[in-house]
């Protein structure tokens, strides 16, 4: 998701997501579905960073992956994916807790199982072969890119080296009706800043 300056560490995380700072979705196990016509689907269960770190694990997402591989010039691509799916939160701190605007609360209980859905598109250079043999990790975007495009690639796509040349969003709710907030919002769209509105937490 969210994820996204997603620092590799995560996507490999957010937004893992895995981009430099992203806190969207991140590591988990992913299973291959179809590739056609330059796109390729995932089943992927991953981890969910927050505002106050991809490293400050909130929830729990099964989504459905899709990665769209568009050519831009020689050598050069866009990447977008795009995740659908559900959360269940794992009862610690909420999304939210540290944001600096707006409001929002500060934890969430166990068991509030949610809707999330979003995208992240980026830029990737490298030469793309598109029948790549995929492993079963290749849900993941750091994964995904190096079997498709190649190993130094990876150091080349925009969402893991900050904000710039990435745009993301990601939207979260739940009609729980012990949640004092039912939505969280992780977005960036402006290529300078990462913002988060909402939140999903009980007090």
């Amino acid at each position: 998701m969210k994820r996204f300056a997603l620092i590799l560490s995560l996507l490999i995380g957010a937004l893992a997501f895995t981009a430099a700072g992203i806190a969207g979705p991140g590591q988990g196990g992913a299973k291959s579905q179809s590739s056609k016509n330059n796109k390729f689907k995932f089943t992927v269960t991953t981890t969910d960073g927050s505002s106050c770190g991809a490293a400050q694990v909130w929830a729990t997402d099964v989504v459905q992956r899709t990665f769209k591989v568009k050519k831009r010039g020689p050598n050069k691509y866009s990447i977008t994916r795009w995740d659908r799916g559900r959360f269940t939160t794992n009862g610690t701190l909420s999304p939210g807790k540290c944001e600096t605007k707006g409001k929002h609360g500060s934890t969430v209980k166990a068991g509030v199982v949610g809707h999330m859905e979003g995208y992240l598109v980026g830029t990737v250079t490298g030469t793309y072969t598109k029948n790549a043999a995929c492993t079963v990790d290749c849900g993941f975007t750091d994964t995904f890119i190096t079997t498709h495009f190649g190993a130094a690639a990876v150091n080349t796509f925009t969402c893991f080296n900050g904000y710039a040349g990435c745009k993301f969003n990601f939207q979260y709710s739940s009609n729980d009706k012990s949640l004092k907030f039912h939505h969280w919002q992780d977005r960036g769209t402006n290529g300078v800043t990462e913002q988060f509105v909402g939140d999903i937490a009980n007090s």
